[in-house]
């Protein structure tokens, strides 16, 4: 596996960011069996920095340090919540609040390993979420987050009742058919099954703002991918 050229979304002597495909982890797993994006990063540039990670399933942009200098630098603003984090992401159904903010503290699950809940003992985790568009059935959903806990906003969404579309660990984990999207759809003759529009988390880092060890503001923008455009253009049909 190599790093496309269409994943990088900026780069400069002390960092470089990514357009992260779904399915490739940010940094090798305990196991270290798969490929990560800093194992890919490594092999191009020798020295790398992980400044954050993403879920192995979201896409979206992610940041990488170049020297311990910019690693120091933009750790520092991750940590002290001096960047602005913004998702877009599908859920199932409507929500109630078609705007707010989500302030349940998340801990790790006692007995499931990787897995987290919410619990008043646990670590503040503050989401602001806005609905873009309501499907019905489902709604897209722009989020900022203010902490950075692991499945924060996954967790928020699953406790409000309105889990991530495709998320097996907090939702149902049922990925998006156009057959559930369209009454009169049919499969080819030659196909025997049909494969998911969506098979995936619905989950997207979109957009990243933070500065540079020259104090300059940088803001970075992922655009959607594919299989995340594709539904929103059959649910924007089916709307119709």
């Amino acid at each position: 596996m190599k790093i496309a050229a269409d994943w990088v979304v900026f780069e400069n002597d002390d960092l470089v960011a990514f357009n992260k495909p779904s399915g490739l982890l940010s940094i090798p797993d305990r196991e270290g069996k798969e490929v990560s994006l800093k194992t890919l990063l490594k092999e191009k540039y020798g020295q790398i920095f992980t400044v954050h990670r993403l879920d192995k399933d979201t896409s979206g942009v992610i940041v990488f340090a170049k020297n311990e200098i910019a690693h120091k630098f933009l750790s520092k603003q991750f940590e002290e919540r001096q960047t602005k984090k913004i998702y877009q992401g599908l859920v199932i159904g409507s929500l109630v609040e078609k705007k707010g903010t989500i302030d349940d503290p998340i801990a790790e699950h006692p007995a499931l390993n990787g897995t987290m809940i919410i619990h008043r003992k646990g670590k503040e985790s503050l989401t602001d979420y806005e609905v873009l568009e309501d499907y019905r059935i489902y709604s897209f959903i722009q989020f900022r987050i203010h902490t950075g806990r692991t499945h924060q906003i996954r967790v928020h969404m699953m406790n409000i009742g309105n889990p991530i579309v495709c998320d097996p660990l907090y939702g149902d984990g049922k990925p998006v058919l156009v057959s559930s999207l369209k009454s009169k759809f049919k499969l080819s003759k030659d196909i025997e099954e049909e494969r998911p529009i969506l098979g995936r988390l619905a989950l997207h880092s979109f957009q990243l703002s933070f500065k540079d060890v020259n104090g300059e503001m940088i803001e970075l923008e992922a655009s959607l991918p594919k299989d995340m455009r594709a539904t929103l253009q059959q649910l924007a049909k089916r709307k119709k």
